[in-house]
């Protein structure tokens, strides 16, 4: 019995090292097979396959009709070609003469441009000289037809903008980081960059000396995952017709810049949205200068002057400081508060004016009248409250706060000069969007809303983020007589 216990021990191991290696062989199955399978599905699919699954692709931008629920691409993603010259396939100065010549007959140069790319053709010992970059396919076409030596063409997706200039600072432009990486710029290409560029995926793993894949060396892969879609509020037939009018009206006033805003006071949806002068975000290059880029409507912040009255006249009504009957007998002046007399716009008098024709007349004195029957800490209150001195918050690059730090300079309970400029909107700084919102408030009963322009957020899942109005305050009186 003794003799027969080496030889069971050693069946027992045997049977042992056979079942931790069947562990093992399963477990690696399990983890190639099931863990690791998109990668290696990738990968039995070719190079080309691992490549794009390691590259996301960017979210397109939607605007709409908002009466028929049609949408149309304002930002999207688009096949081009690179067109190259393998500059060792010229064999002499006449054939760099001739594709110099073609080229130029194909994309418009001029003398100077043909000549740079003579110059680039005839260098013979480039294996590749890019002479064109985001070319269609129309033109690659013709550039076949010539059948030019070295002539060597490379499609390449590029982001493309249907709509041309139509709400261009709106949407932005994809440029150039330092490192030449695509990023979003100015609008919802720069306020949204991280969403609608999505994550890359990633190789991780051993290579052969040959610089090969070893697939069993224990390779990890993990896939892209595609940039977000966003369909915007804004509607492409009042933003067509309403820019058109704001470029007719600039050109007719010789002004140098202007910008318009529409928004639903009910829920502060953005309907419209344009700076002139536009710039076409497919050759951004082209733009007269990087300041056309900038939304005006978001980013120029200007004295708003007496369109900033009714929302002093608000004020006081709201309070209860004034009533609808309430009148004012105008003098042509206010002495007292500043170094100087305010004075009406041409030093105009009024004489006895109702509370309408303040506002019908533009009397500065009257509104002065009104914040001194508000007083000062009320107005402050008031001006805060209709969103001035702080962002809006709409999703949006590079908007600004406006500023009224001239009404904190003094502490005093009475009406000061700051108060009394401010009154009829100078001293202080607005932007459009800032004042459109302010008065979207006193339209519809008090509720300022954050001004927003994604209608929704549609995820690479399929899931969908529909945005909802966001009510900021409610704009109460101290008595609740209005609201």
């Amino acid at each position: 019995m003794l003799a027969k216990e080496p030889k069971d021990l050693r069946l027992r191991l045997i049977f042992i090292f056979f079942t931790l290696l069947a562990v093992v062989i399963t477990a690696r199955l399990f983890y190639l097979m099931i863990l690791q399978r998109d990668f290696y599905a990738a990968l039995a699919g070719g190079s080309r396959e691992v490549f794009s699954d390691l590259f996301p692709k960017r979210g397109q931008i939607f605007i709409q009709d908002s009466r028929t629920g049609e949408q149309f691409p304002v930002a999207m993603n688009r096949d081009y070609f690179i067109v190259f010259v393998e500059t060792r396939e010229i064999k002499n100065d006449t054939d760099a003469e001739n594709a110099a010549n073609k080229l130029a007959e194909v994309f418009g140069y001029d003398e100077e441009k043909k000549l740079t790319v003579f110059l680039q053709v005839n260098k013979r010992d480039d294996p590749y000289e890019p002479i064109e970059n985001k070319v269609d396919e129309a033109a690659v076409d013709k550039l076949k037809e010539l059948n030019l030596p070295g002539l060597g063409f490379v499609r390449k997706t590029f982001r493309f903008y249907p709509e041309g200039k139509l709400a261009s600072q709106v949407i932005g432009f994809l440029g150039k980081d330092k490192n030449g990486n695509d990023v979003g710029r100015y609008g919802i290409e720069g306020y949204w960059q991280k969403e609608l560029a999505g994550s890359g995926g990633f190789i991780a793993g051993a290579r052969s000396p040959a610089g090969g894949l070893i697939p069993l060396a224990g390779w990890s892969f993990s896939s892209a995952t595609d940039g977000v879609d966003l369909l915007l509020t804004i509607d492409r037939s009042l933003q067509y017709k309403a820019c058109e009018k704001l470029a007719r009206a600039t050109q007719e006033y010789g002004a140098v810049s202007a910008a318009l805003v529409i928004m639903d006071p009910k829920t502060g949806a953005i309907r419209a949205m344009c700076s002139v002068p536009e710039f076409d975000p497919n050759q951004y290059g082209k733009a007269d200068s990087a300041g056309g880029y900038n939304n005006s409507t978001i980013f120029t912040q200007y004295e708003p002057g007496s369109v900033f009255k009714p929302i002093t006249m608000a004020a006081a009504l709201n309070e209860g400081a004034v009533t609808a009957e309430s009148g004012f007998n105008d003098t042509g002046s206010r002495s007292g508060l500043c170094s100087k007399p305010i004075k009406n716009a041409a030093e105009k008098v009024y004489n006895y004016q109702s509370l309408s024709e303040i506002l019908e007349n533009s009397v500065n004195t009257g509104a002065v009248y009104l914040a001194e029957k508000l007083g000062k800490k009320k107005f402050v209150e008031y001006v805060e409250n209709f969103g001035f001195g702080i962002k809006s918050g709409v999703e949006l690059d590079s908007e600004v706060s406006g500023n009224i730090d001239t009404l904190f300079e003094n502490k005093p309970e009475k009406v000061d000069c700051y108060t009394a400029t401010a009154s009829f909107g100078q001293g202080i700084t607005a932007t459009p969007l800032q004042l459109v919102s302010a008065f979207s408030a006193i339209a519809n009963g008090g509720k300022l809303f954050k001004p927003f322009i994604i209608d929704e957020i549609r995820r690479p899942d399929g899931s969908v983020d529909k945005i909802k109005p966001k009510e900021i305050r409610l704009i109460k009186a101290t008595r609740n007589r209005l609201v």
